[in-house]
Order: C-alpha cells, then sequence, then structure tokens
C-alpha cells in the first residue's frame, strides 16, 4: 500500500479491512480524496469495460445479474444504502442526545465507517461499469432515524437483510477472486448484525437468534430477486433499480432475513 497526497492506493482487498488503511482511508475521504485500486486488482474479474451497467447507461440503476459485475454492482447498491444510512445517523445534529451511552455511539460511528469502506471499495473496483448513485427518498430516510429504538430496529433489519442478500448471491460469482472479497465483507456485515442485536437484546440470546440461523446452524438467505423487493417495499430508494438479466444458476428456496419488531 502507498499514498499520494490525497489518493490511498491499495494493492489487494485485504489492505481494506486492515486498522491502518481504515484510519488512512475516512481521512482522506474527510479531506475529499480519493482510493485508488492497483492496476492488476480485479483486471480478470470486473475490467473496465462498460456493459450497460453505468452510469451512462440510461435512467436508473440496471443489474445485469448473470456477471460477477452486475453482482458485484447489486452489492454496490446495498452498500450505499448501508452507509447512507448510518451517515445520517452518526451525522444528525442530535446524536449525542438519542445516544447518550458512548458505546452505542462509537458501534455506531464504526459500522458507518465501515460500510462507507465497503461502498467505496466497489465504486472504485467497478470504475466505469458501476450503476449510478441511487437518491433517496428523504422523507423515509427521516422516518427510519427518528429515535433511538427506530435507528436500531431499522439498523437489525439492514444488517440482516444485507447478510442474507450476500449469502443468497455469492453462489452466482464465477471468479473466486471475487468470492473471497464478498466472503470477507458479509462476515463484517455478520458481525454488525449481532452487535445491533446485542445492543437491542435483552434476553442474552437474541445475536444467533432462531430467526437468523437457520436448523443446520447457517446464517439465512435470500435471492437478489426477494432482496430488491424488500428494498422497494421500504419506498427508500427514488432511482428506478431493474435487473436486464437474471442470475443464471437457478433461484433456491428463501429463508427470508427477519424485519425488526
Amino acid at each position: 500500500m502507498s499514498s499520494d497526497n490525497r489518493r490511498l492506493i491499495i494493492d489487494g482487498p485485504d489492505q481494506l479491512w486492515q486498522a491502518g488503511t481504515r484510519r488512512s482511508f475516512l481521512k482522506l475521504m474527510g479531506l475529499g480524496g480519493s482510493i485508488v485500486l492497483a492496476p492488476s486488482l480485479f483486471a480478470a474479474a470486473c475490467g473496465n469495460d462498460d456493459n450497460g451497467t453505468g452510469p451512462g447507461s440510461g435512467s436508473g440503476a440496471q443489474l445485469d445479474l448473470s456477471t460477477d459485475i452486475g453482482i458485484f454492482n447489486y452489492a454496490y447498491a446495498l452498500e450505499q444504502l448501508e452507509a447512507a444510512f448510518y451517515s445520517t445517523v452518526v451525522g444528525a445534529a442530535n446524536f449525542s442526545t438519542l445516544f447518550t451511552d458512548a458505546n452505542e455511539r462509537e458501534l455506531l460511528t464504526d459500522i458507518r465507517d465501515h460500510e462507507v469502506v465497503h461502498r467505496e471499495f466497489f465504486k472504485q473496483a467497478l470504475g466505469s461499469s458501476r450503476i449510478p448513485d441511487l437518491a433517496l427518498n428523504s422523507t423515509t430516510v427521516a422516518a427510519l432515524t427518528a429515535d433511538r429504538a427506530t435507528i436500531l430496529k431499522n439498523a437489525q433489519s439492514f444488517e440482516d437483510l444485507g447478510v442474507a442478500a450476500y449469502n443468497g448471491a455469492g453462489k452466482q460469482l464465477k471468479d473466486a477472486r471475487n468470492l473471497l472479497v464478498a466472503g470477507k465483507i458479509v462476515s463484517v456485515e455478520a458481525r454488525h448484525a449481532a452487535a445491533i442485536r446485542d445492543a437491542r437484546d435483552t434476553t442474552g440470546r437474541a445475536f444467533a437468534g432462531d430467526d437468523v440461523v437457520n436448523s443446520m446452524g447457517l446464517d439465512v438467505k435470500m435471492e437478489p430477486a426477494a432482496v430488491l423487493a424488500r428494498v422497494t417495499s421500504l419506498n427508500l430508494v427514488t432511482t428506478p433499480i431493474t435487473v436486464s438479466k437474471q442470475p443464471t444458476d437457478a433461484a433456491t428456496a428463501d429463508q427470508a432475513a427477519p424485519v425488526a419488531s
């Protein structure tokens, strides 16, 4: 890894999960800097060709889920939503009033930082093939972040949905390197889910409840169609998201991520 003024240059995805790299990354983002992937990273998997999913491909976000690029764009869309949610929470003027516990503030700030890293990683890895930035419904965002209980409830739903989404889409990735990256990210998302559940917990068991771990001891999973339907139902995104091509592998039965109560 090396840095050049306001650019952070990384040689491999593992460096994004190193503490020093995250601190450098977030400092740069605050100064208007950027992250740059070494030229060889994901060259075979994503490349620089635009397959019709990039910003110039027309209105809205089109997902070709038959390719690794399309699956990464699907993940990029979800990371945009999570990063926006936590950025709104942590950036609110009344953040310290809503969360008087310093541990909770630290938790939400750390998750915000992770989600921003994930979003920017996909943005840079996809390059010109990425979907556009998603526009959000400000009224819905305000409702989702109205108070402490509402924030933690929606954070739990977002994290559970994110884990289920990665679990459902992972089998579609064709390049082993991309599967490795997705596996690393979903492991972080699963830790977020457990931490948020712990913050809301009154029983000492919710962090790995039956609603998120199936009868085989595995995390629940959802196919992309079910995840996108859940996102649409929230009325959170005003940018149209459409699927131009479905995944090549057959869908399998979902155990839907729970909606937090």
